[in-house]
């Protein structure tokens, strides 16, 4: 197969795990979770559902999932057969794939036994890896050998680079626990107080809530950091210090996302398109972090 058709399957299936992400969360916002009952692969005992907004909802996710898995499996066997099983190419369409089927079988797993708030958060963290591997798959099939990057990546930004990625995550995995425990509204429709207070009580609801929204602010300074870091060492034509602004852009846009969903907690069709939104800047951010985390390795002798 062309390297340019792979790339484009490789495009196709990174859109189908963003759109995979979006639909959980939908369902999730939607409290469709249980639309199909404890049924699966079937919905209610039955291959086609009844026309309810719960359980068109739930099936749909699935049926987007079972689409994308296909692609997934197509775009491995094919980057197998043409880089080989010790390329890079490989290691990151092997992670889309694990992260994949993992996220399904939690999925699953969420409908036949129900499961901890801590696991069903963390499904979201498994759906937002498959989609960050499938960016890397793209971006790595995409990139000729030509193309050159400029600077160094220092140890230091290398190590602060891991660590805001890092760290990224389990402020995404704090995001999703504050939704799957109710605590969404913990801090009421204030904000950036918490129910008209600088510090409020640290337990329950309000607690979980709060101390998401101070996780999100030193992801903030991290990035703000990691911004100035590499406009202080790399020169103005490398590709790493463009993603530093384009991360910095997307955390910003991260808190407003996260603001608009408090503001729009008394209006259910404003959630809802406020919580797509905020999601949809997150997998931004977190791809934009994985591939910052890639180069930095690669660049580490100015290559």
């Amino acid at each position: 197969m062309r390297q340019k058709s792979l790339a484009s399957l490789a495009l196709i299936t990174c859109i189908g795990m963003f759109v995979v992400l979006v639909a959980g969360v939908l369902v999730t916002r939607l409290d469709a979770g249980r639309g199909c009952g404890d049924d699966w692969p079937l919905c209610n005992g039955k291959f086609v559902p009844a026309y309810t907004l719960e359980s068109m909802v739930e099936y749909s996710h699935r049926f987007i999932t079972g689409i994308e898995g296909i692609l997934v499996l197509v775009t491995f066997i094919l980057v197998l057969r043409k880089y080989g099983g010790r390329s890079e190419h490989f290691l990151y369409v092997a992670g889309t794939a694990f992260f994949t089927v993992l996220q399904a079988i939690l999925g699953a797993m969420a409908v036949k036994w129900e499961q901890s708030d801590a696991v069903m958060a963390l499904h979201f963290g498994i759906s937002l890896l498959a989609f960050t591997f499938a960016l890397l798959t793209w971006l790595r099939i995409r990139r000729t050998d030509e193309v050159k990057d400029a600077g160094r990546a220092g140890k230091g930004f290398r190590r602060l680079v891991w660590f805001t990625t890092f760290y990224a995550y389990v402020v995404v995995y704090t995001g999703a626990y504050v939704k799957h425990t109710d605590s969404q509204g913990g801090c009421g429709t204030d904000w950036p107080l918490c129910n008209g207070q600088v510090i409020p009580g640290l337990s329950g609801a309000e607690g979980i809530a709060f101390g998401h929204r101070i996780a999100s602010l030193l992801i903030l300074v991290l990035v703000i950091w990691l911004f100035v870091k590499s406009r202080r060492e790399l020169p103005a034509s490398s590709g790493l210090r463009k993603q530093a602004w384009a991360a910095l852009l997307f955390t910003v846009l991260q808190i407003i996302g996260g603001a608009f969903v408090v503001f729009s907690l008394s209006d259910v069709n404003l959630y809802v398109f406020a919580g797509l939104f905020h999601t949809s800047v997150i997998a931004a951010l977190y791809g934009v972090l994985g591939y910052m985390s890639i180069r930095a390795w690669q660049l580490r002798d100015g290559r």
